[in-house]
């Protein structure tokens, strides 16, 4: 029986991890969410959990109320995740928060020893160098998560790495795909969420219209498969069956498709190197019918222009530009900021912001923190 832990457990990755779980009778010893304490007391009953953290450390009282009795101990902050990523017997520790409250965790798993199968893009984005190199001198392993660089993990077992001539990374377009800047300017919130095929969170769901999302996927597919810009190509795939694909020397490509759901990711990475019955639907070609592929609108959605820009100069600007779309995000979602600002104040920041080295984990968090002090003082000087 595998142990995990589930990093982000009431969002929409943890709560399909836990679905695998239930199914493939995987034994879960810590659970840890944001601020959703009901759920949160209701997984860690059902489950067993010995440890739960909350994040939100005013959630406290309210999840100790829930859990009435239990003994699970409770946790809360950065020093509740960070005990979790560090606790003994642990097969694997799937990180599925949002943001960069990721970083710390991952590599306090890693310096653990503990594998890690990673949903957080964030974690890789701003300190791929530091994670890939920590992971590769403690030998621990990483298991992609997200669809797409899951479909390349897939796409590329029994193949040698070294054969690889580029990998073909999909995206939906997510829901303006084929619109200009000028019909964007007065897109809603709830425009913005109403994505064509995934059912995300609401930041996952902001990056993915504003296609930053795929801007981070590129930044983590170059770190998690060792690649050059240049040997990554976006091509915007509607339907969402083909996750991506990766094209070798001889010009074979080798894709991995199913239907869109979360699932068989997160079951592969969990289980890997098994192949065993998942929870989701059979895809039926024959149901879609046709399946089609276009080139991304660099022009429009600069927030994708924005990130390859940032780790193509690399250092810690790719960690900037991460920190700025995270607070245009939520100025977007909180109705301060109009849509079309996002991919505006991101691109500043990649444009404005000088190349770090990095050296430590401090270097990646004060380029995180710079950016977002710099996205604030706009966005109060804008509405003052």
């Amino acid at each position: 029986m595998k142990v995990i832990t589930v990093l982000g457990s009431t969002g929409s990755i943890g709560t399909q991890a836990l679905q695998v779980a239930e199914k493939h009778n995987i034994k879960i010893k810590a659970l840890a969410a944001h601020s959703n304490a009901k759920l949160l007391a209701q997984q860690a009953e059902k489950f067993g959990a010995e440890y739960v953290c909350i994040f939100d450390e005013n959630k406290k009282q309210e999840l100790s109320a829930y859990l009435n009795g239990s003994k699970a101990t409770i946790l809360t902050g950065m020093e509740g995740l960070k005990t979790i990523a560090a606790l003994d017997g642990v097969d694997i520790m799937l990180n599925s928060v949002v943001g960069m409250v990721g970083l710390v965790p991952t590599l306090t798993a890693i310096e653990k020893g503990t594998d890690i199968a990673l949903a957080n893009k964030e974690t890789l984005v701003a300190g791929g160098e530091l994670v890939i190199n920590s992971a590769k001198e403690k030998g621990v392993k990483i298991y992609p998560v997200d669809s797409e660089h899951s479909a390349i993990f897939q796409a590329l077992q029994g193949n040698s790495m070294n054969r690889i001539r580029s990998i073909i990374l999909t995206a939906s377009g997510g829901p303006f795909f084929g619109k200009t800047k000028e019909e964007l300017k007065n897109v809603t919130v709830e425009q913005a969420l109403a994505h064509p095929n995934w059912s995300m969170g609401s930041k996952i769901t902001i990056d993915s219209a504003t296609l930053m999302n795929k801007g981070l996927e590129f930044i983590e597919a170059m770190w998690l498969f060792d690649l050059k810009p240049e040997q990554i190509e976006i091509v915007v795939h509607r339907e969402s069956v083909v996750h991506s694909a990766v094209e070798y020397e001889d010009n074979s490509v080798i894709a991995q498709l199913g239907v869109p759901d979360m699932k068989i990711p997160i079951q592969y990475a969990l289980l890997y190197p098994e192949r065993v019955e998942c929870p989701t639907k059979h895809l039926s070609l024959t149901d879609y019918g046709k399946l089609s592929f276009m080139k991304p609108d660099y022009e429009t959605f600069d927030c994708l222009t924005a990130c390859i820009k940032a780790v193509t100069i690399g250092g810690t600007l790719p960690a900037a530009v991460n920190g700025a779309n995270e607070e245009a995000v939520a100025a977007f979602l909180a109705g301060k900021i109009g849509f079309l600002r996002i991919g505006e104040l991101v691109t500043e920041v990649a444009e404005n912001t000088e190349r770090k080295d990095i050296t430590c984990v401090d270097d990646i968090l004060s380029a995180d923190a710079e950016a977002r002090n710099y996205v604030k003082k706009k966005i109060e000087a804008a509405l003052s």
